[in-house]
This record gives C-alpha cells, sequence and structure tokens, in this order.
C-alpha cells in the first residue's frame, strides 16, 4: 500500500498521525480512501473534482503533473504539498 504523508495542516483530521498506509491505485482513489477514513480531509484537497491550487502532489519524490490521475504502486510514498499565503511583502 502507498505511503501517504500528511502535512502539518492536515493532522488534526488524522489524530496527528504524520503518515498512513493507504490503498489506491492513483493519487485520486487515495484520496477517496483517506475520505473514508478521515471524513473531510478532501474538502481540504481538492475543490470538486481537482486538486486545489494551492495544493501539490510529490510522488516517489517528484512533483507530480499527472495530480489526481497519478498511478501508484503498493511502494509509491506521496506528500501534499499545501502551500500557505499571505502576509505582506
Amino acid at each position: 500500500m502507498p505511503i501517504v504523508g500528511i502535512p502539518s495542516l492536515l493532522r488534526d483530521l488524522t489524530d496527528g498521525r504524520r503518515s498512513l498506509s493507504v490503498e489506491g491505485e492513483t493519487v485520486r482513489q487515495v484520496i477517496d480512501n483517506l475520505e473514508t477514513l478521515y471524513p473531510g480531509i478532501k474538502g481540504r484537497l481538492c475543490e470538486g473534482d481537482r486538486l486545489r491550487p494551492s495544493v501539490a502532489v510529490v510522488v516517489d519524490g517528484h512533483t507530480s503533473v499527472l495530480k489526481l490521475r497519478h498511478k501508484l504502486i503498493a511502494a509509491s510514498e506521496v506528500h501534499f504539498v499545501v502551500s500557505i499565503s499571505g502576509g505582506r511583502s
């Protein structure tokens, strides 16, 4: 099962867990399965059928251009990188 790294901004939904083993052959399936385990997480990662613009997906150390369609293998590591905006320049 792919290992999913949980960013600190989402750990309130995963009982503080930093990583989880989650079934899924694609990033979309992993997010759907995360939602089943931890309701509300999908809404923080996605807007409708797409990833939020502020969320990047890193699979096995590489930023994914396929995003939700990225195919995974059992040994994949998936990380969601949530950008933080705000403040003044």
